[in-house]
This record gives structure tokens, sequence and C-alpha cells, in this order.
């Protein structure tokens, strides 16, 4: 697995957590921050290491969660 370097790691640390703060219990489930976790390891993988970009990926993962999951 490739490493990132500080600035990536902090810039996908305050994504998720950012994205998850209005989640329900404080930051959401193991389950939806796994998820997004995932989209934006993905996404930095592929280049996509700014924190816009990254911001854009994880609301984008989130509303695709949320709405894929039964009411």
């Amino acid at each position: 697995m490739k490493k990132f370097d500080e600035r990536t790691t902090a810039n996908l640390d305050v994504v998720l957590d950012e994205v998850c703060r209005d989640l329900p219990n404080g930051g959401g489930d193991h389950e939806t921050r796994k998820f997004i976790a995932r989209r934006l390891l993905r996404a930095a993988h592929q280049g996509k290491k700014t924190l816009g970009a990254l911001e854009r990926v994880a609301r984008k993962a989130l509303h695709g969660f949320l709405e894929g999951r039964p009411a």
C-alpha cells in the first residue's frame, strides 16, 4: 500500500472528521466512516489530495451511502 505524505494524511483526517461531524453520535457509525474513508483513500491514490478535492469526494460518498440505506 502506498504511503502518503504528512499533508495528505492530515487532509484525509480533517475531511473525514468534518464530513462525519454532523452525523449521529458525533461522527457516525463505524460502517459509515469506513465507507467514506475507503472512498477518500481511493481518491488520494488517484492524485486527489487537496482539501477541496477530498471534501467533494467525501460528501459525495456520504450522500451515496445515506441514499443507499433503507429508511
